[in-house]
């Protein structure tokens, strides 16, 4: 094997078993070539392999980022008949909360003190911000870092699917509906709490149910969150 196809091996394993996360960027250049005791011309080779296998990508403003193990070509148009089809959107927060209350429930039972922790720091950004508004980019961090405490890789990066679809199509609706509405912002940190408790209190059925709560809700409120944004 030429040396760029270890390092290749090397990097789809840490991906592979969770160490680099879909979104996250990776070392540079010459951190991994350090860690890994390689020259950077291999590292560098072994980089552009990973993009043309599509797990790596090189974004604007410097930095290369783990792309989702199931991204795949299809998101772009999907997102473009979700934004056009309500029912679609609709379809999409099914799987969500199918997805996401299984997350809940996993991590409630495998999450360690950090990913707690982590969990949590989100939710006091949540409780900081609520006065300039819903923040949908930390509301994002929280769902993610409970994927993130399920130590699924697979859920991780399917999850992190779904949610990047849900996000792309509704953010900018969801910013306006809630901080036009006051008394949700309040409503959506509760829930959140109520999640958070019942993760950090080792309550599997507990953080299943408050996160179901919280998704039926935001599922309900739908249809006028679709029609402030068409207005």
């Amino acid at each position: 094997k030429k040396l760029s196809e270890e390092i290749v091996e090397q990097i789809q394993a840490r991906i592979s078993d969770g160490q680099l996360k879909p979104g996250e960027r990776i070392p540079s250049e010459r951190e991994l070539a350090s860690v890994l005791g390689v020259s950077r011309p291999s590292v560098r080779e072994a980089i552009m392999m990973l993009e043309a296998m599509g797990m790596l990508e090189s974004r604007q403003g410097g930095g290369t980022y783990v792309r989702s193990l199931t991204e795949s070509p299809l998101g772009s148009p999907l997102a473009e008949m979700i934004e056009k089809d309500p029912k679609l959107l609709n379809d999409l927060m099914e799987v969500r909360i199918g997805l996401e209350c299984w997350s809940a429930s996993l991590a409630a039972s495998r999450a360690t003190d950090e990913d707690i922790k982590k969990i949590g720091s989100y939710l006091d950004e949540m409780r900081h911000s609520v006065k300039d508004g819903w923040d949908p980019k930390v509301d994002s961090q929280f769902h993610y870092a409970i994927a993130t405490a399920t130590h699924n890789t697979m859920q991780l990066h399917i999850l992190n699917t779904v949610h990047g679809l849900f996000v792309a199509t509704i953010e900018v609706a969801l910013h306006r509906f809630y901080s036009s509405q006051p008394k949700y912002m309040e409503i959506l940190l509760g829930q959140h709490q109520a999640i958070y408790d019942n993760i950090a209190d080792r309550n599997p059925d507990g953080a299943r149910n408050a996160m179901a709560d919280h998704l039926q809700w935001v599922q309900e409120k739908l249809p006028r969150i679709l029609q402030e944004a068409a207005a």
